[in-house]
């Protein structure tokens, strides 16, 4: 970087500061005159030439690395904290960082949202590691496909980005419990995020996996990575003193060389600091005495801004909300002239796709829409917005030089009405596609015995059990989070946190009493992380009398049930009218290259959207997301299935739109 702020000037030993991957500079005017020395030095070269192309077979040959040895060359110091100022390599260096997750964007599209944050200018990219996806079940780990973070580090470092990791193993992130896998809540004594001997063994065991991957990408080992965060904002946590030196030490026991980081938001940064990392702070509106006091948990070292907040994240039932523009640019340029170093999260947010969104619960329960466009410097299906072009235009006068041209912005398509043709009700398919669980008293989701025993993490559970008559129905707020209730298959209404309970009309004999329970997202910040089993977490009861001996179905919708459901035979044509809990099947045609599109649920009320197995994210029609985003990715040429899962009112077409529609909008105060 050379002068402090100015990404891109060539420091000795590093190449281009911003550029990763380049070795020692050599221009072809020293080149050439290495050749007018004299027959003895053009044999000499000439044997160094010989020498290292046999160097190089030799290392193909034992297959030692694919990072060729001559890009570690002056890789020495990386990144440091040097009083107030970052140094790379011994050179001052300015961090103009944004973030991007892997797991919220598809794979053909990384390199086209990296190239775009080059062209703003910045030079960092910030990532979170979600172990959710990473272990879905224990011991079972997955670094394949979309979450083939390798792949994403080494893309950055093509794109001539360098790269802050955030590996958790808790990321907050609006991610559902904050990425840490469902299945270490079956320990009924769970102390998440602290030295608890469960949490520490299973981390450990993650950890031996993940760092396996990261460390031979470290800027010191010839990779993109300069810097690795420690935990996520434990100060708001702050349950365990002990917690973040472990934490820390498993870092680097696993072989992290590169500088250690915390973040926190101001009131959580004296508790969430360890030693031997640099603190970072998170905020959006700039208080005068949130640096001023940063420097004064630490002083004389670099101020960064981990999480410069670009816009908000939205909940259901709640607005669009949106930060405004020209207030963000002035916070920006502000934290520049402090001499600090940003990050803008997010630079691309993308999307909560299938069931991983998170919630909040502190006076009340508020699970996060499907939606992560979080009104960032991209939209989430990667368009510019106007922060883009102010951003660009910033950091091109910072950087005194042309920036990269901005890649061209893909076209959307509208593909018009899509009819549903065919339908299955939810209690006509069930028994060939679920075999219950049966249980003498109610079972979270998280303890049935499935999925090899690591419990279900996702989707819905129904409880059914028999009742003798009617009544009322109390659930003593042991529905997590939302369920609907019916007698045989006869609607009566649903139970949540608020209304806990029903009245159970009178009939004659034993009917069936079922309970359709979703997982709305598990809580991913503040004090409820133990909490988070979902399903019935206890009993119900009928009057005074608590339920028992249920069938227990478990209907994760992952793609072996998806499968099957698209086998059934039980498909029938669409009838005038139909309620769920229904499966509804249509086609989406597409007659020429596929393009991104947004699909519109108006006239549905709840659900899921399916196309060609994937699975889109959640509807609701009480908002503020109107469509979901389909990337072409997930499309082809001609017939795509579309399969919609609808708990209650159905409609008959879906519509795709050239243009997402995220709501009414608020702007952020």
């Amino acid at each position: 970087v050379g002068k402090v702020g100015v990404p891109g000037t060539a420091p000795p030993m590093v190449g281009k500061v911003g550029v990763p991957g380049n070795g020692a500079r050599a221009g072809p005017e020293g080149f050439l005159a290495m050749w007018g020395c004299g027959g003895r030095r053009r044999r000499r070269l000439l044997g160094g030439l010989f020498l290292l192309l046999l160097g190089a077979v030799v290392v193909r040959r034992f297959n030692w690395s694919d990072l060729v040895p001559v890009r570690m060359w002056g890789r020495v110091l990386g990144l440091q904290a040097e009083d107030s100022q970052f140094l790379l390599e011994g050179l001052p260096f300015r961090i103009f960082g944004g973030s991007v997750h892997y797991f919220r964007v598809p794979r053909a599209y990384w390199r086209d949202r990296l190239l775009k944050m080059k062209a703003c200018g910045l030079n960092t990219l910030t990532t979170y590691v979600p172990w959710n996806l990473h272990e879905a079940a224990r011991g079972k780990f997955d670094f394949s496909g979309n979450l083939d973070l390798q792949a994403f580090i080494k893309t950055a470092a093509e794109v001539g980005l360098w790269v802050i990791l955030r590996p958790g193993p808790y990321i907050c992130s609006e991610w559902d419990l904050g990425g840490l896998p469902s299945w270490l809540l079956q320990d009924p004594n769970m102390q998440l995020r602290t030295t608890y001997k469960g949490f520490t063994e299973a981390m450990d065991a993650y950890f031996d996996h993940l760092m396996r991957k990261v460390v031979p990408l470290q800027y010191k080992k010839g990779g993109p990575i300069i810097a690795v965060q420690v935990e996520n904002e434990y100060g708001s946590y702050a349950q365990d003193p002990n917690y973040m030196l472990y934490i820390k030490m498993a870092l680097i026991s696993r072989g992290i060389v590169e500088m250690l980081m915390t973040s926190d938001n101001k009131d959580g940064l004296s508790s969430g600091l360890v030693e031997g990392a640099l603190s970072t702070v998170n905020f959006q509106k700039l208080e005068p005495s949130i640096l001023v006091y940063l420097n004064t948990v630490q002083h004389k070292k670099p101020m960064m801004v981990m999480e410069y907040w670009t816009g908000w994240f939205d909940s259901w039932g709640g607005p669009h909300n949106i930060f405004d523009a020209d207030e963000m640019l002035n916070t920006i340029e502000k934290v520049i002239k402090s001499g600090a170093s940003i990050n803008l999260y997010m630079f691309h947010g993308g999307t909560n796709f299938g069931f991983m969104n998170g919630a909040l619960h502190f006076d009340e329960y508020k699970s996060d829409v499907t939606s992560y466009d979080y009104d960032a410097v991209l939209t989430e299906a990667g368009d510019y917005t106007s922060k883009f072009f102010k951003l660009r235009q910033l950091f091109s006068k910072i950087a005194g030089e042309p920036l990269p041209l901005p890649p061209m912005i893909s076209t959307k398509a509208s593909y018009g009405a899509i009819l549903m043709q065919q339908y299955v009700s939810l209690w006509e398919v069930l028994p060939s596609l679920v075999e219950p669980i049966k249980s003498e008293q109610p079972v979270t989701m998280e303890n049935l015995q499935v999925n090899d025993g690591n419990g279900q993490s996702y989707g819905y559970v129904l409880y059914e059990t028999v009742v003798p008559g009617g009544g009322r129905l109390y659930s003593q707020d042991h529905v997590r989070d939302r369920a609907q209730v019916f007698v045989n298959t006869l609607y009566i209404g649903y139970l949540d946190y608020t209304i806990q309970d029903l009245p159970i009309p009178s009939g004659q004999g034993y009917r069936q009493l079922r309970l359709l329970v979703e997982n709305c997202g598990r809580v991913n910040y503040g004090p409820m992380l133990n909490n988070q089993r979902k399903g019935l977490i206890g009993d119900i009861f009928l009057n005074q009398t608590s339920l028992r001996n249920f069938k227990i179905y478990s209907l994760e919708m992952k793609p072996g049930f998806m499968e099957s459901l698209r086998g059934s035979t039980s498909w029938g044509p669409l009838p005038d009218s139909v309620e769920g809990p229904a499966f509804f099947r249509g086609t989406l045609q597409v007659q020429y290259m596929p393009q991104d599109t947004f699909l519109k649920l108006e006239g549905w009320e709840k659900g899921v959207v399916f196309v060609n197995g994937q699975n889109l994210g959640r509807y609701w029609k009480i908002g503020p997301q109107e469509t979901l985003y389909l990337p072409k990715t997930w499309l082809h040429q001609g017939d795509n299935e579309i399969v919609i899962f609808e708990e209650r009112i159905a409609g008959r077409i879906v519509q795709s739109m050239d243009l997402p529609f995220l709501g009414r909008t608020h702007y952020v105060d």
